[in-house]
């Protein structure tokens, strides 16, 4: 199935998969978490052809994860800067449970490249499930649920 068409799936992984599953997105989006705003930077820093970096910027743009704004400077043509909208800044989260992740099963060697600490207290933070009452639940103990009774993989291979 093309990653496009599982915009009309009743799952919501599917679903966001259809915008943010093309390989390079969510790098663009973690690019823009820590500040980047410009087409040069982002090829600089992601080493993406123009082409490429072009079509994850319009996906975004048009997913709502990014806005678009012009700028020129003196003497050169027009560009864009590319800024998260809160939309785009909610995917923190996806990011920082992926590196969380990466961290523990890919690990690097000389340890993490990227640290996240609260701003309040500078101490570490992750990501968890938390229940309404704040108390965190471990993944093995969170249960999946179907409410809409329909099981998505068995239409699909049928």
């Amino acid at each position: 199935m093309a990653i496009r068409r599982l915009r009309d799936s009743s799952c919501s992984v599917a679903r966001s998969l259809s915008l943010l599953g093309e390989r390079w997105t969510l790098l663009v989006v973690r690019e823009a978490l820590t500040g980047t705003t410009r087409f040069e930077t982002f090829r600089e820093h992601l080493g993406l052809t123009a082409d490429v970096l072009s079509d994850r910027l319009a996906t975004l743009v048009e997913g709502g994860i990014l806005r678009r704004e012009a700028y020129q400077e003196p003497g050169r043509r027009t560009q864009y800067e590319y800024f998260l909208t809160e939309t785009g800044r909610e995917l923190h989260v996806v990011i920082g449970a992926l590196q969380q992740w990466g961290d523990t099963n890919l690990p690097r060697p000389e340890g993490p490249s990227t640290l996240r600490r609260s701003e309040l207290t500078d101490a570490p933070v992750r990501v968890a499930f938390v229940d309404p009452e704040g108390r965190e639940v471990h993944h093995d103990r969170v249960d999946i649920i179907d409410v809409d009774g329909v099981d998505e993989r068995a239409q699909q291979a049928g």
